[in-house]
């Protein structure tokens, strides 16, 4: 399923012509997403490389692509995943209440590739630890995107979403969750 992310209208951002969201799961297990970024890439600070797939805090303060899924309970699960290669993973029980790091969500794995007119991020992660008791009929799902651009007139960060609450941008507000985890595909 091919998402395109819109900007909020208080963070314009003319570097970025499009934020594209593929979203697949080939097993009831795995989740895949693939955020393809097109625009003036030069300008977006994008974060230097770790060398490995290792958990981090505070990621969203700099350019990083976020996916959320909403339990049954009111809860939901939130997913950073940072050109780095450096990720993390949070349980909320509701609305910006309970965060905890949630150790039952794993990477699997996560590539970045960029040039100048691009940068994608693939990562797959593995659902396999969380209780399917919490998942009944469409789950519902977010997507979003925060980029982080240095540019002649200075430092600002912009905010892409599925779908945009009115207001500032929050991508933990329940109308932000306008999409849905596609069904597993059957080869």
């Amino acid at each position: 399923m091919l998402i395109r992310l819109s900007e909020h209208p208080d963070t314009p951002c003319p570097t970025v012509v499009y934020i594209d969201v593929t979203i697949w799961r080939p097993t009831p297990d795995r989740l895949k997403l693939r955020y393809y970024v097109w625009g003036d890439i030069e300008i977006i600070a994008i974060p230097s490389a770790t060398g490995s797939h290792r958990r981090a805090e505070g990621l969203w303060k700099h350019t990083c692509f976020e996916a959320f899924i909403a339990s049954d309970d009111g809860g939901y699960y939130e997913i950073n995943l940072s050109p780095s290669g450096e990720w993390a993973a949070y349980r909320f029980d509701g609305y910006r209440s309970g965060m905890r790091s949630e150790d039952r969500l794993a990477l699997v794995d996560m590539t970045c590739a960029s040039d100048g007119d691009y940068l994608q991020v693939d990562a797959t992660i593995d659902m396999g630890g969380l209780p399917s008791a919490e998942f009944s009929g469409e789950v519902r799902l977010g997507l979003s995107a925060v980029v982080e651009v240095v540019d002649e007139e200075g430092r600002y960060v912009a905010y892409f979403a599925l779908a945009q609450p009115p207001g500032k941008p929050d991508f933990h507000h329940p109308d932000a969750f306008a999409g849905f985890l596609p069904p597993v595909e059957h080869p």
